[in-house]
């Protein structure tokens, strides 16, 4: 597999390869200047948007594929930019697809989702707080699927009281 994510144009051992980097960095977007998780959150809600993304098998598929590139790639980028680089937002994207797995697409539930996973993003309550403390990758994609989770079981709450918000439309 080394092999294979090790293609670059350029041979520099100052940074990681471009393939780890354009998956660890959401298609870069974890270079933004300002707030590159949340960043790396709405590549994830924009890839999401895409048709039929959302069916289950689809995004089932999405986020085993891309939450075991994510550990790999983000555990190759600490080796050149340190624990936990801020870069890296390959885990917010996997984010927001667990955030909105089993939730009826619309616009007003993926704007939630968006605004509730950055929280438990940001707020990391437990167990997010213990797993993000594993080492590498593992740690770092792990503490955004346990905050994916709440998200996930708070829209299904908001559903539940709230059972219009199913129906809307911009």
């Amino acid at each position: 597999m080394d092999n294979i994510l090790a293609l670059d144009t350029q041979k520099n051992n100052n940074r990681p390869p471009f393939i780890i980097r354009l998956i660890a960095t959401g298609l870069f977007s974890g270079y933004s200047p300002i707030i590159p998780g949340t960043a790396g959150t709405a590549v994830g809600l924009i890839i999401y948007a895409i048709p039929g993304f959302e069916s289950i098998p689809n995004i089932f598929l999405f986020i085993c594929v891309f939450l075991v590139l994510g550990i790999y790639t983000s555990s190759r980028m600490e080796k050149y930019k340190g624990e936990d680089p801020a870069c890296v937002v390959i885990d917010e994207i996997v984010g927001m697809w667990i955030s909105l797995i089993f939730i009826p697409k619309n616009i007003l539930l993926a704007i939630l989702g968006f605004i509730i996973f950055r929280f438990f993003d940001i707020v990391k309550l437990q167990p997010a707080l213990y797993v993000e403390r594993y080492q590498k990758g593992i740690g770092i994609m792990l503490d955004d699927v346990v905050s994916a989770i709440y998200t996930n079981i708070t829209l299904h709450l908001l559903i539940w009281i709230f059972p219009g918000l199913i129906d809307f439309k911009l």
